[in-house]
Parts: C-alpha cells; sequence; structure tokens
C-alpha cells in the first residue's frame, strides 16, 4: 500500500522509538546472536529476500552506522506519535489503533524481558475475534525493532506478527543447517519442500506456526487470569537474570499446558508438534525435559499417551511453581532472589 505523508511521518516516528529501544537494549545479546540479528535486520531493511547473499562490506559499513546512530538516541525519551490530529503517548496502543484501523494499518507497544520496549507498525492483514478476544494480524511491517517477537497479549487483544514469524522461521531453519542434527527441526522439515522451494515452504511453516502461536497467547492470558497483576509486577522489577528468563519459561510452560498442547494434541499434525518441539529452546527445553521424553515416546510409538499425561500433569505443576514463585516474592521482594532461583532450579518436570 502506498503510504500518505501523514503515515510516513508516522512510520518515522515509531521507527525511532524503535532505534532508542535498541540503542539501550541491543547489547544485551551475546555477540554471535547480536551479529545474527542485526544482519537478518539489514536483510528486512533493505529489502533482500531469505536465499540473497548479503553484500558483506555494505553490511559492515550499515553496522557501524547503526551503532553510530543508536549511540546518538540512547539517551532520548521515546517520542510522542501523531495519528491525524491526534497525539499520542507510545504505549497508548489502543487509542492509536482506533485510528489506524481503518487505515489498514495496526500499531504495537509492550515490554519484552528486562522491561524492554518493542514497537512496530505493519499494515493489517486481519483482525477478528475469538470468544472475548480480538486477533490482530499484521502483514508487512513498516517499522520495527531487533528483537521483534512475533505474538504478544495485552489485556484480551492478540497481536500476531506473520512477518516476524516468518522470519524467525527463517532463522531457526539457518541455525539448523550449521550442522543439520537428526532433531525434531529434521523430522519437521521433512513435511515441507525445503531443498526446491524455500520461500513456499517458509509460508506454509509460518500459516502451521501462526495457529500455534495464537493458542499460546490464548494460554498467556489465561495464565495471566490465574496468576494476576502481582506476576506482572514481578516480572517488571526482576533484573535480567537467569531468575527472569526461568519464571518466564514458567509462564510459558504453563500458557502451553493451558491451550497450545490440548490444541496440538487434538489436531495430531506431525508437522506442528514436530515444530512446536524444534521451537522448544532454552530454559523452556531446561525447565521441561519431560516435554522431550513425551515427544521421543509419540516419535517411537505414534502414542500421544504421555504427551497428555505430561499435559494434565504440567497445568497444576507450572501454577503450582508459580505461586511458590509469587509467595516469595510477596513475602521478601527482590531480596528474596536467591531463594526464588532455588524454587525455580526445584520446579524442573
Amino acid at each position: 500500500m502506498d503510504l500518505t505523508a501523514l503515515q510516513q511521518d508516522l512510520m518515522a516516528k515509531v521507527q525511532h522509538n524503535c532505534h532508542i529501544s535498541d540503542a539501550r537494549f541491543a547489547g544485551n545479546y551475546t555477540m554471535c546472536i547480536y551479529l545474527m540479528k542485526m544482519r537478518e535486520f539489514y536483510r528486512w531493511e533493505h529489502g533482500f529476500a531469505f536465499q540473497q547473499q548479503l553484500p558483506k562490506e555494505e553490511v559492515g559499513s550499515w553496522l557501524r552506522q547503526r551503532e553510530s546512530l543508536w549511540e546518538s538516541v540512547e539517551s532520548e525519551e521515546f517520542h510522542p506519535l501523531d495519528v491525524d490530529i491526534n497525539h499520542y503517548e507510545p504505549f497508548e496502543v489502543s487509542e492509536v489503533n482506533d485510528h489506524l484501523r481503518p487505515q489498514g494499518l495496526i500499531y504495537g507497544a509492550g515490554l519484552g524481558i528486562a522491561a524492554s520496549p518493542h514497537f512496530f507498525l505493519a499494515e493489517l492483514e486481519q483482525q477478528h475475534h475469538v470468544g472475548d478476544c480480538t486477533i490482530h494480524v499484521a502483514g508487512r511491517e513498516l517499522a520495527r525493532d531487533l528483537t521483534s517477537p512475533p505474538a504478544m497479549s495485552q489485556g484480551k487483544s492478540i497481536y500476531i506478527r506473520k512477518e516476524s514469524l516468518r522470519r524467525f522461521m527463517w532463522e531457526r531453519l539457518e541455525n539448523w543447517n550449521w550442522n543439520r542434527p537428526q532433531n525434531a527441526m529434521a523430522e519437521a522439515l521433512k513435511h515441507f519442500d525445503v531443498k526446491s522451494d524455500i520461500e513456499s515452504s517458509l509460508d506454509e511453516m509460518t500459516e502451521l506456526e501462526l495457529e500455534s502461536v495464537l493458542q499460546h497467547e490464548f494460554g498467556e492470558i489465561r495464565a495471566g487470569e490465574l496468576l494476576g497483576e502481582l506476576w506482572h509486577e514481578l516480572l517488571i522489577s526482576l533484573p535480567r537474570s537467569r531468575v527472569e528468563f526461568m519464571a518466564r519459561a514458567v509462564r510459558d510452560l504453563l500458557a502451553d499446558c493451558l491451550t497450545t498442547l490440548p490444541y496440538l494434541l487434538n489436531k495430531q499434525d506431525a508437522a506442528s508438534i514436530h515444530l512446536y518441539i524444534a521451537n522448544l529452546v532454552g530454559m523452556r527445553q531446561e525447565l521441561a525435559p519431560a516435554l522431550k521424553l513425551a515427544y521421543n515416546h509419540w516419535l517411537e510409538t505414534g502414542s500421544i499417551e504421555k504427551f497428555e499425561a505430561y499435559v494434565n500433569t504440567g497445568q497444576k505443576h507450572w501454577i503450582k511453581s508459580a505461586q511458590s514463585l509469587l509467595d516469595c516474592y510477596q513475602q521478601h521482594g527482590l531480596k528474596g532472589i536467591k531463594e526464588m532461583q532455588r524454587l525455580l532450579e526445584q520446579s524442573v518436570f
């Protein structure tokens, strides 16, 4: 779609806020992840297809310029947004979108790990309702930050970023291609024609994952209702640490036991199950070894029995784990962070 002058101005302001956030938080990545993220950011910004080789010298020059830009904006406050004739603060998402939806655009703003802000502006691909939840599916992205999480929920609104999800699947595929281990990703790729048609395969993988991601966000909303506002306060208060990553993983695992896994087990689409396990990485994988065992049992026997047992036990287990963390926080505040870590390390299931 062609943007009006006002829309282009809004896009520039959202992107500038993305630069401010990146300036403050991009350094949290390890060097390897940082360089990979920056390479893919360059690819997005300059319109390169996934299979196109990037020009190394130009990428290096762009990287230096971007880091110089970040240095110049790091201390700035986030800029307010002008939409039509209205003036909004950057986290007034609902108010901004009330004006943007009729224009075919969608805006998102929220907080991620270590309370790092995320912003995006995109074309609105579709909007629909499921129960009392409103689902916004964003298409082509016009402004984004380095991290670009594929989905987020705020209250009863769910934002799915289709382009970011597709890029996430590409990054997972790229990582797998380094050594090509015989794991869940290898099993998933048997269901797609990656060798001869990577673009169509990525489209198919994205469509499958879109529903799984949506189910996870439904689970996030239900988990939020179970855990209450104190959980949000806890996450915002925690310093960037192993405890924060573990706490976030506990809620993710609870959300998956509430909605994602029941959906996948009912659907029984092999590719979707393989992709779910392939994306079970980091702290979620560390805290949930029984989930990988259930997957291996299904892989060997075709039976979902152990998956179902995991879901039934996991719902109670992860609620209990989260509640013990909340009790510790309520009693000791952040002075109890060592005790929180001990509790979390005992929650492995």
